[in-house]
């Protein structure tokens, strides 16, 4: 590792805490709380519902922190809990009306501006993006969990 290599983790880093930021920021303005927001987010594009699970593997929280989110939602009356007849443990977590019409607007917004944001990019430039940034992940979770041990 030399030098470079430092600036360019450091800016790499950066850039993706500015992303996280301009995100937490947009939920903040749209009276959200950044983790709600993602949930939201992965719930008003899924069909059947999701469980906690899976919301929790879907925006890499813990499942402890979902249930918290799914809780608040549910007492606000922005999400619904049905029974999974796959697995009675589990249930079902659900956008209600009410909840979509409160997330619709900032979730439709967001995900075109994600959309429109990669459509500046070249096709050769989307693929280079998304290759390297899953790999320095792969690397970074690799050392990481290597130093866990």
């Amino acid at each position: 590792m030399n030098k470079t290599d430092r600036k360019n983790a450091f800016l790499y880093c950066r850039f993706r805490d500015e992303q996280y930021a301009l995100y937490d920021e947009y939920a903040k303005n749209n009276g959200m709380f950044m983790n709600a927001f993602l949930v939201a987010n992965v719930l008003y594009y899924s069909k059947d519902g999701m469980t906690q699970k899976q919301i929790a593997e879907a925006i890499h929280h813990s499942k402890q922190t979902i249930s918290q989110i799914i809780k608040t939602l549910s007492k606000d009356g922005y999400v619904g809990l049905e029974e999974n007849p796959d697995d009675r443990r589990n249930k079902i977590v659900r956008l209600t009306v009410t909840g979509r019409v409160w997330c619709e607007k900032p979730v439709r917004h967001i995900t075109n501006a994600e959309d429109t944001a990669m459509s500046m990019l070249s096709p050769e430039e989307q693929e280079q993006l998304i290759s390297l940034s899953r790999r320095f992940t792969e690397n970074l979770t690799k050392l990481v969990k290597k130093s866990e041990d």
